[in-house]
C-alpha cells in the first residue's frame, strides 16, 4: 500500500475528509458508498460497487455471448470494464471507462450504431466500431453497461436484443 503523505484529523463525530485529489483520482463521487476494511491497526476504504458481487457471472455471460455471436462483449460497472470477451480483452479489461460511456449510462439510453462509427471507450482514445450499448439498471439506478463491439459493420437487431437481455439479466440478478 502506498502512502499519500496526507494526514487528516478525525472530528468529534468520527469523520475524516478524503482529499479532493484522491477522490478525483479514484473517481469517488459525492454520495457514493465506500466499503470499510480493518486489519489490525489499519483501516482501508474501497469503492463499493454493486457489480463486484456479479463480476464472475458477468465474465461467464460475456464468454457465452461471445462464443455465440463471435463479437466482442464488454461489461462495465460505473467506473471500469469488469468483463471483456473477444480479441479486445487485453486492451479493455479493468480499464476505466470514458466520460462518454459514463454519460450514456447516466442518460439510461440504449445506443445502436449498425455501421462503423467513432466511439470513445477509454478516455481520449477514439476508435471506429459498430456497436450496441445498453445500461444495466437496478432499482432505477444505472450501475453499468453491456456493449457488443464489432469492426466489421455487422451489428444486427439480434445483437441489440441480446445486449438488452444481458443488461436486464444482470440488473435483476444484482437486485436479488
Amino acid at each position: 500500500m502506498k502512502s499519500t503523505g496526507v494526514v487528516r484529523r478525525v472530528d468529534d463525530l468520527g469523520r475524516i475528509v478524503i482529499p479532493k485529489e484522491i477522490r478525483r483520482t479514484l473517481r469517488i463521487r459525492d454520495g457514493e458508498s465506500l466499503e470499510i476494511f480493518v486489519d489490525r491497526e489499519m483501516i482501508a476504504l474501497k469503492k463499493f460497487s454493486k457489480m463486484t458481487n456479479i463480476e464472475e457471472i458477468s465474465k461467464q455471460l460475456a464468454d457465452i455471448i461471445h462464443s455465440t455471436i463471435q463479437k466482442n462483449i464488454l461489461i462495465a460497472d460505473r467506473d471500469r470494464f469488469v468483463a471483456v470477451s473477444g480479441n479486445l480483452k487485453k486492451k479493455y479489461l479493468d480499464k476505466n471507462i470514458s466520460k462518454m460511456l459514463e454519460n450514456i449510462m447516466k442518460e439510461r439510453k440504449n445506443i445502436v450504431e449498425y455501421n462503423n462509427h467513432e466511439i470513445e471507450l477509454l478516455e481520449n482514445e477514439k476508435e471506429v466500431f459498430s456497436y450496441v450499448i445498453c445500461p444495466i439498471i437496478m432499482n432505477g439506478d444505472a450501475i453499468g453497461l453491456v456493449l457488443v463491439i464489432s469492426d466489421k459493420n455487422d451489428i444486427s437487431q439480434l445483437d441489440e436484443k441480446l445486449v438488452q437481455v444481458a443488461s436486464q439479466f444482470l440488473g435483476k440478478h444484482i437486485e436479488e
